[in-house]
Parts: C-alpha cells; sequence; structure tokens
C-alpha cells in the first residue's frame, strides 16, 4: 500500500456547494480525495455553500454543508468549484459569485468541473487563461468570455493556479491529476485502480465505443459487416472483403456505409482498429508488432501513422499516457512560476 511521509500535514480540499449543482461533479472529486486517503493521501475535505446552508442538487438529492463559503477559516490547498445544468442563471447569482472569488483568494489551486468553468469565467478568474468545459458549452464559453481561451477537445486544461475540466466524469480526471501532482505517481495510480478509472482518458472528450456511437442502422446486412468489423478487427476488412461476404457490390457497400453511417468503409474500419490498437496498448506491454497486427493494421509503419493521424501521438506515447494523469511533468505554469505556499496555513483551525 502506497503512504505518505508522516510528517506531511494534511491537504485541505474545500468544494463549492450551491441549490442546483450537480451531484457527480461533488461527488467525483470527493470520492477520489477519500479513495486517497485509503492508501496515505492525507486530505481533508470541507464542503462550503453560500451563506453556509445546506442545498437541494440538480437531482432533487439534499447535500449537507460544513462552511460557509465567505468564512471558510483556512488557506484551501485546492477549491472545487462545480458545475450544474442550471448555468445561465447561475453566472447572474451575484452572491455565489462573491463565493466563487472568496474561495479562489483563500487558496493554492482552484479547480472547475463542468460547467462550473462558466462561474470562474463570469468571476473573471479565467480572463487571459486556457480553460475548458462540456464539449457540448466550448463554443458558447468562447463566445460569451472572448479573453478566455478555449480548448475543445481537452478533459481539463491546468493554467498557473486554474484548473478546468470537461464532462462530469472529468472531474475525476482532474482530480486524479491533482492526487498525483501533490502526492506522486504511484499514489495516483493506487486511487485510479481503486476506482476502476484510466489514470489518463487520451483521445479528448471522444470516449465512446466506435460501435456504440454509430447510429442505428436499418439494413440487417449492413449490421452484420458492423458485427464481424468490431468482432475480429484484423480480419478482411477491405472493401472487396466485406462486399463479398455481404453479397453485394462493392458500389452499393460504399453507398449503404454513406447513407446510414455517414462515412466510408476505410474510414469506419480504421476506428474499429484503431479502437482496437487502443485497448491493447492500454492494457498491456505487447510488442509493437504484435498490437499492430491484432489490431489489423498489419505492420507497426501503418499502425504508427494510424496514431499520428487520428490521435496525434505515436503508439508507445499513448501507451506512456496509461502510467501517468500527465501533471507530474508540468511542474511550473505558463509564467514559469506557481502560487508560493501561505506560511503555517495548514495551522489554521478547521471548523
Amino acid at each position: 500500500m502506497t503512504d505518505t511521509r508522516p510528517d506531511e500535514k494534511p491537504l485541505l480540499v474545500t468544494v463549492l456547494v450551491f441549490p442546483g449543482v450537480r451531484p457527480l461533479d461533488v461527488a467525483g472529486p470527493i470520492e477520489v480525495f477519500a479513495s486517497a486517503n485509503e492508501f496515505g493521501g492525507r486530505y481533508r475535505v470541507r464542503t462550503a455553500s453560500p451563506g453556509g446552508i445546506d442545498v437541494v442538487t440538480s437531482a432533487g438529492t439534499g447535500l449537507s454543508v460544513d462552511l460557509d463559503a465567505a468564512h471558510v477559516p483556512y488557506i484551501s490547498d485546492v477549491v472545487i468549484v462545480p458545475g450544474g445544468p442550471e448555468w445561465p442563471t447561475l453566472i447572474k447569482d451575484d452572491t455565489l459569485l462573491r463565493a466563487v472569488k472568496a474561495l479562489e483568494t483563500h487558496s493554492r489551486r482552484t479547480a472547475s468541473v463542468c460547467t462550473g468553468a462558466f462561474l470562474l469565467a463570469e468571476a473573471g478568474l479565467l480572463n487571459g487563461r486556457r480553460a475548458t468545459t462540456h464539449w457540448r458549452f466550448t463554443g458558447e464559453l468562447a463566445q460569451r468570455y472572448p479573453q478566455v481561451s478555449v480548448e475543445a477537445d481537452a478533459l481539463f486544461v491546468r493554467d498557473g493556479s486554474i484548473m478546468t475540466s470537461a464532462g462530469v466524469s472529468s472531474g475525476i480526471d482532474l482530480s486524479l491529476a491533482l492526487v498525483e501532482e501533490h502526492r506522486g505517481v504511484d499514489l495516483a495510480r493506487a486511487v485510479a485502480k481503486d476506482m476502476v478509472v484510466f489514470m489518463q482518458r487520451p483521445g479528448g472528450q471522444s470516449q465512446f465505443s466506435v460501435r456504440t456511437r454509430v447510429p442505428p442502422v436499418k439494413q440487417e446486412v449492413l449490421r452484420r459487416v458492423l458485427d464481424q468489423a468490431a468482432a475480429d478487427p484484423s480480419a478482411d476488412h477491405s472493401l472487396a472483403g466485406m462486399a463479398r461476404r455481404a453479397g453485394m457490390s462493392t458500389r452499393h457497400l460504399s453507398r449503404l456505409f454513406r447513407q446510414e453511417l455517414g462515412t466510408t468503409p476505410a474510414h469506419y474500419i480504421e476506428q474499429v482498429r484503431m479502437e482496437a490498437a487502443q485497448a491493447m496498448l492500454e492494457g498491456g506491454d505487447d510488442p509493437m508488432a504484435s498490437v499492430a497486427r491484432r489490431s489489423g493494421f498489419g505492420p507497426p509503419e501503418s499502425l504508427r501513422r494510424a496514431f499520428m493521424r487520428n490521435m496525434g501521438v505515436t503508439p508507445g506515447a499513448y501507451r506512456a499516457r496509461f502510467r501517468t494523469t500527465g501533471v507530474s511533468a508540468e511542474t511550473v505554469d505558463r509564467a514559469g512560476c506557481s502560487r508560493s505556499p501561505t506560511p503555517d496555513a495548514h495551522d489554521m483551525p478547521l471548523a
């Protein structure tokens, strides 16, 4: 079991909550830090709300609160700002925005989950920074706040003392990165394994299976072709081979792909094979030649070209991402500096 040094002081995490907050935005990060404590992480997590009142979440469930956000009696190592489905209304709540600013002023790092980025942006905390949010709202974030450099496909973005993350589950990715930053990669990896999640999900915000994210197809023969490709990516899935098994011309099969899937047979098969190769790289140490052959790419160079084309990284770099959350290499922010700790902050009382 991973453990921290016995003389290390607890890291203080404050999670902002408010009426209409999305429950998973809150629970995901809290669960990461709670799991880290099982492996010696030494986190102390408290919830805070404007006025210190208990809140009702967007799911209609009650959430008890520990502290008044305006009077948190310590310097937080991390402040988590979650989002909510009614974010257009939330960003007009002056009391909530004052709470965001108050917590950020007394924290070493402030991190948003999902549409919590809009609260940070409205409070002026993202001006001149890079940021992200849920893929459905990245365009809206960029349009409303032109002074923010929005990275639409990132799972999370770190810019100085501010971190922002994408959809609701990416709050877990962000929190794992914080655990690695604070307590090291071994502890973060232990937490990821305990929670059965990736250390770092590659490929941006699109994380769904190729076969499950295509629209339902009407033609039974096309369904069989797709199922065969998913079942054995290394088989002969050339246009001629698929057409022969389907009992139709190559021209007709191409037309079905365009009509029902909006893509070409070649592109679809490449995505299936990419997914197969990703799974092999994520879960083992097979030689690249074996990964290339079993995923249907053939020679390793074909695998490499496909990864560069689709992911922008080599297969080796992709595999390496599953050994770290990626945050450990980034020891300073873009300006080459980080926020200095406040002396004796940990000695301040907890409510």
